[in-house]
C-alpha cells in the first residue's frame, strides 16, 4: 500500500494543480485518494446521478459530454473531472466516458472543498472553465512586472568596505587587492543618518561616502600623505540607489549627478557598486543601442557583423520576462533598421530614385510579430510616375542590394520569392490596387494561397502614403465580398494544430525534426491566419494580431469570450516557441521552430494541448461563419 501511495503522489505532483502543492498537503490528498478501473466505453458518470469525488486521469482517456449529448472535451492523463458539479453541489451535469482503458483517481468532495477554501490557487484552478491556458499566460504577465529589469541584477558581489580612519595608502592597497574600481566609507552612526546598518559582527555602521579610483589619483595629485585617513578625502555627499530600482533609473542617476559609480543599498544596507561600464555593458545587449548601432554602420559588411548581437539582445529580453507583443516589436523593429539602412546606403550608392517609392514589408515584420527565425517577405510600391524602360534598373539594383543585404544580416531569402526583386512586386500603386482588388473581388483559394501574406502590409521606407492607401482599400472592400471571406477562411483551414482524436500530439515526420512539433506551422501561424479573416470582415485597419483582436472584441463575430480565449492560445504558443528558441541558442545550436513535446514540463505539456484545441475550435467556427456564397448570391454582386 505504501509503494501504490507514493506512486499515486508522485504521478498527481507532475501535473497542474496538484504540482504547486507542498509535500505535505500532497501527502495528505493522495493518501485519501480512491483508485478505480474503467474499461473503454464504459460510463464514469452519468448524467444527474450524485457526484462524490473529483476525477483524475492517470492513464487513458475520457471524453466528456453536455447533457444535449454533444461533446464537450476529452481529457487525458493529469486532467481533471467533475468539478464544475462539486463546486456547484449538483448531480453530474457533464457524464463522463472511458474512450479507451482508464485507470481514475477520485479525491473526495470533502478533501475537494477544503482545498478549494483553504487554497487560493487551487480554487483559481476549478473555478474557471479550461484554466490553464488563461493560468499560464496570467502567470508569464504577471512576471512581465520585472520587465524594466532592477539594477541588483547587475551586481556580482558586495562592495569593498573600509573605516573612515583607514589610510589612503592602505585603501589604495585593498582595492587593488580586490579588483575594484571604488571603495565604501564606513563611520560610527550619527543621528538621523540615512544608510546605518549592522555587519556580520552585529556592529552598527553608517555609509558616509564613498571613495573612486579618480578620487585617489586627485588625492596624490594634491601631494596628500600616503597615511592620510579617507575620511578626510571622501567627499561630504552620498549618491545611492535602491536594489530594485530600474536599470534604466540607476543611468539617469549617474547622468544628473555626473557620477560613474554609484552604491545599490537593500533599504539601508549596502550590498554593491555599479560602475557605468556595467550599464553599459548591459545596454549593448538593448534593441534600443542595436538599433543605434545599425544607423551607425556605413557597409553592408558593417550591418552584417551586429547580426549576432540581434541574438543577444532576443535573449536578454526574454530572460528579463518580455512577454511576446514586446519581443515581436523589438525585432522587428530592428529588422526594419536594418532595411532602412540599407535603403539609406543603396541610395547613396546609387542616387536618388528616379520617382518616389515606398518600400513596404508583409507578414511577421508588418504584424510586428518577429521571432528569430524568419525570412523577407517585401515588395516596392512605385509612383505612378514610373516608367519601366527609364526607372526599373534603379529599383531593380536598389531591391537587390537590400534583399542580399538582409541575408548577410540573417534574414532568409523568400523561398515563394516574395520579395521587391520579383518583378511583379516592383509594380506602381496603380497597379499594386489592381492586384488588390482581383484578389478581393475575383477571389479562389489557389488564387489567394501566395497572397494571403500581402494582407499583412506596412510602410517600411519611403512614401507611407502609398501604403496607407492600400491599406484604407483592404479596409473599405474586404467586408463587402463574401466570395472573398471565405475564400481567406479555407486558406486559414490548411494547417491545422496537431491534436490527435484523443488529444495526443500528431508528431511531425519529416525527418530532419522526426517526432517533433512546429510551433509555427501548426500553431501560431494558423492562429494568425484565422485572426486575419476576422480583421478583415470588421474591417480592421490593424496589423498586429493582438490589435486586430481588440477589433475583433469590438463586434459580434465572434462568441462571447472566443476573442480571450484566441489571445491567450497566441501568447502562450509564441511565448513557448520563443523560449524553445532561447535554449537552442544557449545550447550552442540554431534557433527552430520545433520542440519536441517530451522536452517541456508536463504542465506546460497540458497547456500546449488546450492552447491547440482552442486553435481547433476556432478553425471549426471559421467555417461555419464564412460559408461559399451560393450563386446567387454571388450574382447580385
Amino acid at each position: 500500500m505504501e509503494v501504490e501511495w507514493l506512486e499515486i503522489r508522485q504521478h498527481m505532483g507532475r501535473f497542474p494543480p496538484f504540482e504547486a502543492f507542498s509535500d505535505e498537503l500532497l501527502d495528505e490528498v493522495a493518501a485519501q485518494v480512491e483508485v478505480a478501473y474503467y474499461r473503454a466505453g464504459s460510463d464514469i458518470c452519468v448524467s444527474d446521478q450524485e457526484i462524490e469525488a473529483l476525477g483524475y486521469v492517470r492513464s487513458g482517456a475520457v471524453e466528456v459530454r453536455r447533457r444535449n449529448g454533444d461533446l464537450y472535451d476529452r481529457r487525458g492523463e493529469g486532467d481533471i473531472f467533475g468539478h464544475f458539479s462539486l463546486l456547484r453541489k449538483q448531480r453530474v451535469r457533464f457524464p463522463v466516458r472511458a474512450l479507451e482503458d482508464s485507470l481514475i483517481y477520485f479525491i473526495p468532495d470533502a478533501i475537494f472543498q477544503r482545498l478549494c477554501e483553504e487554497d487560493e490557487q487551487f480554487a483559481d484552478f476549478v473555478e474557471v472553465e479550461r484554466p490553464r491556458l488563461e493560468t499560464a499566460v496570467k502567470h508569464q504577465q504577471q512576471q512581465n512586472d520585472m520587465m524594466v529589469t532592477r539594477v541588483r541584477k547587475l551586481l556580482t558581489r558586495y562592495p569593498l568596505m573600509l573605516e573612515v580612519a583607514t589610510t589612503l595608502q592602505e585603501a589604495a592597497a585593498q582595492v587593488t587587492d580586490f579588483g575594484a574600481s571604488a571603495v565604501l566609507v564606513l563611520d560610527a552612526p550619527e543621528e538621523n543618518a540615512r544608510y546605518v546598518f549592522h555587519d556580520s559582527e552585529d556592529r552598527t555602521w553608517q555609509v558616509c561616502g564613498i571613495l573612486t579610483d579618480s578620487d585617489f589619483r586627485r588625492a596624490v595629485a594634491k601631494g596628500q600623505a600616503p597615511d592620510t585617513p579617507i575620511g578626510d578625502v571622501v567627499g561630504p555627499w552620498l549618491v545611492a540607489i535602491q536594489s530594485d530600482e530600474s536599470v534604466h533609473e540607476a543611468m539617469l542617476t549617474m547622468l544628473r549627478n555626473n557620477i560613474h559609480h554609484l552604491p545599490v543599498m537593500h533599504r539601508r544596507g549596502p550590498v554593491g557598486i555599479v560602475h557605468l561600464s556595467d550599464i553599459i555593458r548591459y545596454e549593448t545587449h538593448s534593441s534600443l543601442y542595436l538599433v543605434s548601432n545599425i544607423y551607425n554602420q556605413s557597409s553592408v559588411e558593417g550591418l552584417a557583423r551586429l547580426a549576432p548581437d540581434m541574438k543577444g539582445t532576443f535573449v536578454r529580453m526574454v530572460e528579463d520576462g518580455a512577454d511576446s507583443r514586446m519581443i515581436g516589436s523589438a525585432l522587428s523593429t530592428i529588422a526594419r533598421s536594418f532595411t532602412r539602412r540599407l535603403l539609406e546606403l543603396a541610395e547613396e550608392e546609387l542616387g536618388p530614385p528616379p520617382v518616389a517609392y515606398c518600400y513596404m514589408a508583409m507578414g511577421s515584420m508588418a504584424r510586428n510579430e518577429q521571432t528569430l527565425v524568419t525570412d523577407q517577405d517585401n515588395a516596392l510600391v512605385l509612383s505612378d510616375d514610373f516608367d519601366p524602360k527609364r526607372h526599373d534598373d534603379y529599383f531593380l539594383a536598389l531591391a537587390k542590394r537590400v534583399s542580399d543585404g538582409l541575408a548577410a544580416c540573417g534574414y532568409a531569402y523568400c523561398t515563394g520569392d516574395i520579395m521587391a526583386t520579383n518583378p511583379r512586386w516592383r509594380q506602381p500603386l496603380s497597379v499594386w490596387k489592381g492586384y488588390f482588388r482581383d484578389w478581393i473581388q475575383a477571389p479562389t483559394p489557389e488564387r489567394l494561397l501566395h497572397s494571403s501574406i500581402f494582407f499583412d502590409l506596412d510602410a517600411v521606407y519611403g512614401e507611407n502614403r502609398f501604403v496607407e492607401q492600400l491599406q484604407d482599400l483592404v479596409a473599405s472592400q474586404a467586408p463587402q465580398s463574401k466570395l472573398f471571406l471565405a475564400a481567406m477562411a479555407r486558406n486559414a483551414l490548411n494547417r491545422t494544430p496537431p491534436l490527435g482524436f484523443f488529444r495526443t500530439f500528431v508528431m511531425e515526420k519529416d525527418g530532419k525534426h522526426n517526432n517533433s512539433i512546429n510551433l509555427k506551422r501548426r500553431g501560431t501561424a494558423p492562429l494568425t491566419d484565422l485572426i486575419r479573416v476576422h480583421a478583415l470582415a470588421c474591417g480592421s485597419r490593424s496589423q498586429n494580431s493582438f490589435e486586430r483582436l481588440n477589433d475583433i472584441g469590438q463586434t459580434r463575430l465572434l462568441p462571447d469570450g472566443v476573442e480571450e480565449k484566441l489571445r491567450h492560445a497566441l501568447e502562450f504558443l509564441t511565448l513557448t516557441r520563443i523560449h524553445h528558441q532561447v535554449v537552442d541558442i544557449q545550447g550552442e545550436g540554431e534557433p527552430d521552430n520545433n520542440i519536441e513535446p517530451e522536452s517541456i514540463s508536463d504542465s506546460d505539456r497540458h497547456t500546449l494541448k488546450d492552447a491547440f484545441q482552442v486553435l481547433s475550435n476556432a478553425q471549426k467556427f471559421l467555417k461555419f461563419r464564412y460559408p461559399i456564397p451560393s450563386a446567387a448570391e454571388r450574382g447580385r454582386r
